[in-house]
């Protein structure tokens, strides 16, 4: 059974007109051209609630723009993941909760039955392409593609398992099988053509894109209180979330506001205490919508290692936050430095307290940068934009 907005989109498809939504059953003529609509089934197999997840989720969730309909095959751990898809409204197909480890990703993408219940679902679901979106889907993906027949895409969300040792090899091999490859920045772009020089696939970048609508700038603006920072990202090793702790303790009375989770997380609160900081800084946990709190801070700071080209940073630029970043990855097409916020070329806390503070003293400054982030953001890197680039993708796939 089709969603409204699938009806919606195959309505406006045949009439070239308006689409007439109802709750009614398909015509034969609509089911006709459900089977003129190329499926795009997205192999998940992860455990966090990452960038990767939520850039699938707005993609998902607009069959009318990327002109397909969309599956989620879904293989987590994460009771939050699954609902993170089903709260969205999704067609979901869940293999059920399963475990997330080196010896179940290699029985998962060598073994028999995860590929077999991965095909079946793209034989049911009629997919014409998989999309592949994390390293653990790559080589599972892949198999089961293969053995129905279905186009290849992956979407290169990341870079670190094309120089793991244990990552490396499953990834180029599920690589050099794709049909195409979609990197989320030309820094990701490029990195992969010169570390796999030898694929075979075309390799274009798509940006990611944002819900202009959601995020966006709030009429309620910020009463006045301390200068706020905020993080947003997983509280993972490679974010560096303590560099920011040990900048804040360089501050006078300016906070920090920590939203998201992960194993770093009781490394970082004993820390706040340890600098003596606890007070100026409150860790939030995940939010399915960070955006009530992205609301009180004034900048957003971002001191990962290694980015591709960094979401949540967007999402804070189109809501009228500058960000202060680490250059790294594709973080440089992200943010304007100068313009939307500061991009450090030096990845010290030195550095990074120096900005703070300097960036801190000069809100109306701030308030300036917040204002060109959101236009930078509307012009650059609106969800229409990038659904429509995927449209044209899923279409060429689907016509070779």
């Amino acid at each position: 059974m089709l969603s409204s907005e699938e009806r919606g989109w195959v309505v406006a498809r045949r009439s070239g007109g308006a689409a007439r939504r109802s709750g009614r059953r398909e015509s034969p003529a609509i089911v006709d051209a459900v089977a003129e609509i190329p499926t795009v089934v997205h192999v998940v197999v992860a455990g966090e609630c990452g960038g990767a997840e939520r850039f699938l989720v707005e993609l998902a969730s607009r069959p009318q723009q990327t002109r397909v309909r969309h599956v989620i095959a879904l293989m987590t751990p994460s009771d939050r993941l699954a609902r993170l898809f089903s709260n969205a409204g999704l067609r979901v197909q869940d293999r059920g909760r399963v475990r997330e480890n080196p010896l179940a990703y290699l029985v998962r993408s060598l073994g028999r039955s995860d590929v077999a219940w991965l095909a079946d679902v793209m034989r049911r679901e009629r997919a014409s392409i998989a999309h592949l979106h994390t390293f653990q889907s790559h080589v599972i993906g892949t198999r089961a593609a293969r053995r129905v027949g279905a186009r290849v895409v992956r979407t290169e969300h990341d870079t670190r398992y094309f120089v793991d040792p244990s990552c490396s090899p499953f990834t180029r091999w599920s690589l050099r099988r794709a049909d195409a490859a979609v990197a989320v920045s030309t820094s990701v772009e490029r990195f992969v053509r010169t570390h796999v020089p030898d694929v075979r696939c075309p390799v274009t970048t798509i940006r990611n894109g944002v819900d202009l609508g959601y995020f966006a700038p709030s009429s309620d603006e910020r009463g006045r209180g301390p200068f706020t920072f905020g993080i947003l990202c997983r509280l993972e090793p490679v974010k560096q979330v303590h560099l920011a702790l040990h900048a804040l303790a360089r501050l006078d009375d300016e906070r920090l506001e920590v939203i998201g989770d992960g194993s770093e997380l009781p490394k970082l609160v004993a820390l706040t205490d340890t600098l003596g900081i606890g007070s100026r800084v409150t860790f939030h946990g995940f939010k399915a919508d960070p955006r009530a709190i992205l609301r009180t801070v004034d900048v957003v700071v971002s001191v990962s290692r290694s980015e591709s080209l960094g979401l949540s940073l967007l999402e804070a630029q189109a809501m009228g936050r500058p960000v202060i970043t680490f250059g790294v990855g594709g973080t440089p097409e992200a943010v304007v430095d100068g313009l939307t916020g500061r991009v450090l070329k030096e990845h010290t806390v030195d550095a990074l307290a120096g900005c703070m503070a300097a960036t801190s003293k000069a809100a109306w400054h701030a308030r300036e940068m917040g204002i060109a982030a959101r236009r930078y953001v509307v012009a650059e890197h609106g969800i229409d934009k990038m659904c429509a680039a995927y449209g044209d993708l899923y279409e060429r796939l689907a016509r070779s």
